[in-house]
C-alpha cells in the first residue's frame, strides 16, 4: 500500500494504534515475562495482533464503498478497544498472577454489543431492517454478559449465573438462525452477504462457545486456583482471536467484494 495514498483520518487510527502500545505502563515496573508463563505470553502476543487489526481495518476504509465504511469503522473499534484493556489484562497477570476480571468484562460490556450491532449494519447496509432486531440483540448480550459477569465476581453462585449467561447467548442464537435477523438475511441479501451473515452467526455459536468453557474449566472442575485461572485466561484469550479479529475480518472481506463488484 502506498502510504501517501491513505487519507488523513486513517493516518489520524493508525498513529492512535502504533501509540497504544508505547503508552502502555506495567502495573508494577519491576514484573517481568518469563518465557515459561504461557498466559502471560497470549496476552502480549494478542494485544499486539489487536492493535495490528486495528490499524488494517481502519486503513481498509479507503477501499470499500462508503455503505461499508460504518462496519469497518466498527470492527477496528472492536479491536482498538480490546487492546487497549489486554494492555492492562496482561500486566496485573504478569505482575500479580491473577485474572483481571474486572478488566475482561469493561472490554466484553462495550465489544460485545458493537460485534452484535455488526449484524444490525451488514443487513442495513443492503435493506431497511426494523430497530427491533438491534435491540434483541442487545438484550441478549446483557443478559449473557450480567450472567458471567455476578459469576466471576462472586456476586451470585457460579451455577446459577453461569445458567444465566447462557440463557443470553440462546436468545441470541434464536434471533440469529431463526429470528427476524435471520429471515431478512435469507430474503433480502446477495449471496456474499448471506455468506458473511452465515460465518458470523457460526463464529457466534462455536467460537463464543469457547467462553462457557473457559468459565467451566476456571470456576466449576474443582482444581486448584492456579490452574483454573491460568486454564480460564488461555481460553478466553484464544476466544477473543476468533470472535475479535477474525470477526471483522469476515466484514472486511465481504465489505471489499461487495465494493469491487460494484466497480
Amino acid at each position: 500500500m502506498n502510504f501517501k495514498s491513505v487519507s488523513s483520518k486513517a493516518k489520524i487510527a493508525l498513529g492512535t494504534c502504533l501509540a497504544l502500545g508505547l503508552t502502555s505502563t506495567p502495573v508494577l515496573a519491576s514484573a517481568v515475562l518469563e518465557p515459561n508463563d504461557f498466559v502471560g505470553i497470549s496476552f502480549w502476543l494478542i494485544s499486539m495482533a489487536l492493535v495490528a487489526s486495528t490499524a488494517f481495518f481502519f486503513l481498509e476504509r479507503d477501499r470499500v464503498s462508503p455503505k461499508w465504511k460504518t462496519s469497518l469503522t466498527v470492527s477496528g473499534l472492536v479491536t482498538l478497544i480490546a487492546a487497549v484493556h489486554y494492555f492492562y489484562m496482561r500486566d496485573v497477570w504478569v505482575a500479580t498472577g491473577s485474572t483481571p476480571t474486572v478488566y475482561r468484562y469493561i472490554d466484553w460490556l462495550i465489544t460485545v454489543p458493537l460485534l452484535m450491532i455488526e449484524f444490525y449494519l451488514i443487513l442495513s447496509a443492503i435493506a431497511k431492517v426494523p430497530g427491533g432486531v438491534f435491540w434483541r440483540l442487545m438484550i441478549g448480550t446483557l443478559v449473557m454478559l450480567v450472567g458471567g459477569y455476578v459469576g466471576e465476581a462472586g456476586y451470585l453462585a457460579v451455577w446459577p449465573a453461569f445458567i444465566i449467561g447462557m440463557i443470553g447467548w440462546a436468545y441470541i442464537l434464536y434471533e440469529i438462525f431463526a429470528g427476524e435477523a435471520s429471515k431478512i438475511n435469507a430474503n433480502s441479501a446477495p449471496k456474499s452477504v448471506q455468506s458473511a451473515f452465515n460465518t458470523m452467526r457460526w463464529i457466534v455459536t462455536i467460537g463464543w462457545a469457547i467462553y462457557p468453557i473457559g468459565y467451566f474449566f476456571g470456576y466449576l472442575t474443582g482444581s486448584n486456583p492456579a490452574d483454573s485461572a491460568a486454564a480460564l485466561n488461555i481460553i478466553y484469550n484464544l476466544a477473543d482471536v476468533l470472535n475479535k479479529i477474525a470477526f471483522g475480518l469476515i466484514i472486511w472481506n465481504v465489505a471489499v467484494t461487495e465494493s469491487e463488484a460494484k466497480h
